[in-house]
């Protein structure tokens, strides 16, 4: 099935993709490697010159499609959204003909002080209604579709009153935007807080999931980091079969941030993910 056959709000199926980190950039101008896509964290090349944006407009001229990736929308802050922030993300998005923007269903900093974490969010009718009205602004903004991440999170909020599922099928359904679905962060937070990450891939609304993250994390035994610092494990690679079942192809992205290993070994695990995609692509086809 070609990457553009099954559309999602508009969308395309990219196949499979990769972090485009500083740790290859040589790599990849020298020797242009076989990847469908690269996603790139948006604060990186937010700024005004440098090396940063002769490399970006470097990959560019290579004809590789970029997918933005932010950190610091806070989309469920209770300050106004960063007016200058947008304008300048709206100047990359611009550059980069990203086909969409995402960022993560969280909260980044209060009383103007950056607090540098993904912190989740109580999970209530209030927090839905003014997180999904935030993004619709977002996404009027930047004149290309928002979608939203669902955060790893190492605690809850007693005065929650639905699941996280609940929550985020919520918000992206008012707010008629797509979902960036972690498979990896499902599974980190169904560990911390007990539940069942299978649960989880079958509740969300399967015509707003544009994109699939996976990553490898830290565990610690009594609780997992997401620290995109390791291989996939197989337990998250079971669950991306199962979310590759119910959605079809998605585009998907390996993420790794710490310990970075070599290009050709981030490959191999893009190489896992496409091969899961079409293992299960064969059998609904079959």
């Amino acid at each position: 099935m070609s990457p553009s056959e099954k559309p999602r709000l508009g969308l395309p199926d990219l196949g499979v993709g990769v972090g485009l980190r500083r740790k290859h950039h040589e790599h990849i101008l020298t020797n242009r490697p076989a990847v469908d896509w690269f996603e790139i964290i948006s604060e990186n090349y937010m700024v005004p010159g440098g090396r940063p944006m002769v490399t970006l407009d470097r990959v560019l001229g290579l004809d590789y499609r970029l997918i933005q990736h932010g950190v610091s929308l806070c989309i469920g802050g209770s300050e106004p959204l960063d007016r200058d922030y947008l304008r300048r993300l709206k100047e990359l998005v611009r550059r980069t003909r990203t086909p969409w923007v995402s960022d993560h269903l969280c909260w980044t900093r209060a009383h103007g002080v950056d607090l540098h974490d993904l912190l989740p969010l109580p999970y209530t009718e209030e927090a839905l209604r003014h997180v999904a009205g935030r993004a619709r602004m977002v996404q009027d903004t930047l004149e290309v579709p928002l979608l939203l991440e669902n955060v790893s999170s190492y605690l809850t909020y007693t005065a929650s009153t639905m699941t996280e599922w609940e929550f985020l099928s919520g918000v992206v359904e008012e707010a008629d935007c797509g979902l960036l679905l972690d498979v990896n962060n499902i599974y980190v937070s169904g560990y911390n807080h007990g539940f069942d990450g299978a649960t989880y891939v079958d509740a969300i609304p399967a015509h707003r999931v544009v994109q699939i993250h996976l990553a490898g994390h830290t565990n610690y035994g009594k609780y997992i980091i997401d620290t995109h610092s390791d291989p996939v494990i197989e337990p998250v690679w079971e669950l991306y079969r199962r979310a590759c079942a119910r959605l079809g192809p998605v585009s998907t992205l390996i993420e790794w941030d710490e310990d970075i290993p070599s290009f050709e070994a981030l490959l191999a695990e893009a190489d896992k993910a496409r091969a899961i995609r079409d293992e299960v692509e064969r059998a609904r086809a079959a």
